[in-house]
């Protein structure tokens, strides 16, 4: 077999044992300086200055793993997962961490979880409970974790070739897959904030997995963000897990303004609720179980949080995405002092150039996870899109995670549409560092 590595065609490549060995060690977590010496002492691609700039001057992402900048940090790594529901502000949520230059930021790994249970087999999914569910969620942050993205393999339709994808769910919200090394054609993804959900792949070709997890090793940190966990609760395991130093940020939001965005954003799923919301009368057949069950998760996970038990000592916060809207410089930074970073400059930028924009473009209003926005209008702007009598009911089925969050309840229509009136009552929730 030919030493060290070479690219072929459609952006795959061939690499020798040795190769895959110090690759392999690399995903392993192995100390900077043993995996030095085990690169030093091949005789493939990285010995010397000479084989990078001769041997494989033809394709310079592959030069790249000669490259000390790209090898693993010394400083502890940080783990951290934004734990969120669907449309509670995460996805805008996440890019303070996105913007971080030291995070390797994940949107959504869990979606290729999810898509490959459900397209399988009826026989087979009858077959798989919530535990299996939950298992391949916990084994995949797991090794995400450890920068072993080869595992989303396992996952990802249709299979990756050579590792190599161009169906990475969401890749364009992540600065660490839009850059070098993984990206040259993209230049640096953190120069411009993203404009769609095509613009990465247009740029940068299909996606390398193995470079990707180049690039998140040569990162000190790694971010994951994900809606599709239940309950905190869940995560326990990788709490406990000694090869993690896991910090759990419990993004939470208003049950009613939660329901509001989902009506617009998905409109067949919610199609009921947009009929009631449009009409005033409540359908026969409108599943109320699709903001239950989101009230009912946020409060375990709450109290859960809130009662600090040992297994979350230092690895819990618990944010309300209204007190981040508000006040997003303040709650940005004891978001980065309960991980544990500073907060760079570059997120400081970020934040006074996407909390304060009067959106008014069509196209970017039809972008769904759109980050760009006036937040402090987006907080309560639900009060004036849904009805009085859909508010009503929410209350009454979310009582107990209105009342533990510090949400108040409206009693008429007056007082719904009155926005000099804010329903978010003032609350700290200290984290559980005890």
């Amino acid at each position: 077999m030919r030493e060290g590595c070479r690219a072929r065609g459609g952006g795959r490549m061939e690499c020798s044992w040795k190769t895959v060995l110090l690759l392999v060690c690399a995903s392993l977590g192995v100390q900077y300086t043993a995996i030095r010496t085990l690169r030093d002492s091949l005789s493939g691609p990285c010995q010397g200055a000479y084989h990078c700039q001769t041997r494989h001057h033809r394709d310079s992402r592959w030069r790249a793993l000669c490259d000390d900048s790209w090898m693993p940090v010394e400083s502890p790594r940080k783990h951290i997962l934004l734990f969120a529901t669907t449309r509670s502000g995460s996805s805008f949520t996440g890019q303070l961490l996105n913007q971080h230059p030291g995070i390797f930021y994940v949107f959504e790994p869990l979606y290729h979880v999810q898509q490959a249970f459900t397209n399988s087999s009826s026989r087979l999914r009858r077959s798989l409970d919530r535990r299996a569910l939950l298992g391949a969620y916990r084994d995949l942050l797991l090794n995400l974790y450890t920068c072993d993205l080869h595992f989303m393999e396992n996952y990802i339709r249709p299979e990756p070739q050579d590792h190599v994808t161009s169906s990475f769910f969401r890749r364009s919200s992540s600065h660490a897959l839009c850059s070098p090394p993984v990206c040259l054609g993209g230049g640096d993804a953190a120069a411009s904030d993203p404009p769609d959900e095509t613009w990465c792949p247009k740029k940068c070709g299909a996606l390398n997995l193995t470079l990707a997890s180049v690039s998140c090793l040569s990162r000190g940190h790694v971010a994951i963000k994900t809606v599709r966990v239940p309950e905190v609760g869940d995560l326990r395991t990788l709490t406990e897990d000694p090869r993690l130093d896991l910090k759990i940020i419990h993004l939470v939001r208003d049950p009613r303004a939660i329901l509001t965005s989902r009506i617009m954003a998905f409109s067949d799923q919610f199609r009921a609720w947009k009929i009631w919301n449009a009409t005033g009368r409540q359908p026969r057949y409108v599943d109320l179980s699709q903001i239950t069950s989101t009230c009912k998760d946020m409060v375990a996970s709450a109290e859960t949080g809130l009662q600090r038990p040992a297994w979350l000592r230092g690895r819990y916060l618990l944010v309300r995405y209204e007190d981040l809207a508000f006040n997003p410089k303040d709650k940005a930074t004891e978001i980065y002092r309960f991980v544990g970073l500073e907060m760079e400059h570059r997120v400081r930028m970020w934040i006074a150039k996407n909390t304060n924009s009067n959106v008014s473009s069509p196209s970017e209003w039809n972008y769904r996870y759109s980050t760009t926005r006036d937040s402090r209008a987006t907080a309560e702007s639900w009060r004036l899109r849904l009805g009085f009598d859909i508010v009503r009911t929410v209350q009454n089925l979310c009582n107990d995670t209105l009342a533990l969050l510090g949400y108040k309840q409206v009693h008429s229509a007056a007082e719904l549409r009155n926005l000099s009136y804010s329903l978010v009552e003032h609350r700290t929730f200290q984290p559980a560092t005890w």
